[in-house]
C-alpha cells in the first residue's frame, strides 16, 4: 500500500482555518475507508509486527504505522489528557482543562491519570481542536490512513459540567479536520447515538470495546454495517461479537506486546 504525501503540521494547521467556517472547504483528498470484515489487531500498548492475516491495526499516534499492506489506524485521546500530560496541559493551557468546585483538574475516575478536558464553549472546543488538530496531522506524516479519537462520552464523567452537544461539536470538527486531510474517523464510544454521529460527525466506521459484553454491537452496527471493528476482553464474549459485527479481536486488558507473558489475540 502507497500511503499519501505527507503534509507539514504547518499545513495542517491551514485546514484547520475550515473549523469555524473562515474559508471555504476546497477539494479534500479521496478518504478510503478500512477494508469491511478484515482480520484486526489493536495495539495501543506498543507495536509489534501484525499476526498473520491481520490486515487493519490500531496504534497510538505516538507510535510507527506499519505501513504495507495494512490499513492503519492511528489513535488520539481527543477529549482528555494523555497519562502523564495532565500536568503539562494544566501548566501551558490551564483553561482547556476541566475543573471540580476546588479548581482542581476533573479526573476520569476509571483512569485517574487522565484529566477530562474542558469542552463548553465555542472558544475552548476551538482551542482544543487547534492543539490536537496537529496531533492528527501528525498521523497523517506518520503514514496512517485513519484517526480513531477516544473518549466523547467524556461528558458522561463530567458531573453534568459537559453536555453531549458540546462533545459532538469537537467530534465535527476533528472530523473536518481529519476529512481535509485525506483521514477517515472512527467513532469511539457513544453506541446509542451512533447514527446521529455518523450523520453529524461524519464518522466512517466504529471501533468498539466491549460491544457484545454490554449488548451495543447493533448500535453500531445499525450506522456502520460491516464498518464495526471491536475489541473483547473476556473470552465468553468473542463468540457473541463474531456473530454481531465485521470484525472482532479478543486483547489483553493491558493490550500488551507478544513478548509479554500476559499478551493474548485471538481474531475471528
Amino acid at each position: 500500500m502507497s500511503h499519501r504525501p505527507a503534509l507539514t503540521v504547518v499545513g495542517a494547521i491551514a485546514a484547520l482555518v475550515t473549523l469555524a467556517g473562515c474559508v471555504p472547504a476546497t477539494e479534500a483528498p479521496d478518504i478510503r475507508l478500512p477494508p469491511a470484515g478484515a482480520a484486526f489487531d489493536y495495539q495501543l500498548g506498543g507495536g509489534y509486527d501484525p499476526p498473520e492475516g491481520v490486515t487493519v491495526v490500531a496504534r497510538d499516534a505516538t507510535d510507527a504505522s506499519v505501513g504495507e499492506g495494512v490499513y492503519d489506524i492511528c489513535y488520539v485521546n481527543g477529549f482528555q489528557t494523555q497519562p502523564g500530560e495532565g500536568d503539562h496541559w494544566v501548566a501551558e493551557h490551564p483553561t482547556l482543562v476541566l475543573r471540580v468546585a476546588d479548581g482542581s483538574p476533573l479526573v476520569d475516575p476509571g483512569w485517574p491519570d487522565e484529566y477530562l478536558l474542558d469542552t463548553s464553549t465555542h472558544a475552548k472546543r476551538d482551542e482544543i481542536a487547534a492543539l490536537l488538530g496537529t496531533v492528527v496531522a501528525s498521523c497523517l506524516t506518520g503514514g496512517f490512513d485513519a484517526v480513531e479519537i477516544d473518549n466523547l462520552d467524556s461528558y458522561t464523567r463530567s458531573d453534568g459540567r459537559l453536555t453531549i452537544e458540546n462533545n459532538i461539536a469537537l467530534a465535527a470538527a476533528y472530523a473536518r479536520v481529519a476529512h481535509s486531510l485525506g483521514l477517515a474517523i472512527a467513532q469511539k464510544n457513544e453506541a446509542g447515538d451512533s447514527e446521529r454521529l455518523r450523520d453529524e460527525v461524519g464518522f466512517d466506521f466504529a471501533i468498539t470495546e466491549e460491544c457484545a459484553r454490554y449488548d451495543e454491537c447493533a448500535d453500531y452496527t445499525d450506522a456502520y454495517g460491516d464498518l464495526v471493528f471491536d475489541i473483547e476482553y473476556s473470552a465468553e464474549y468473542l463468540p457473541a461479537a463474531c456473530a454481531a459485527v465485521g470484525t472482532a479481536v479478543l486483547r489483553d486488558l493491558d493490550l500488551t506486546t507478544p513478548d509479554d507473558p500476559g499478551y493474548v489475540f485471538t481474531s475471528c
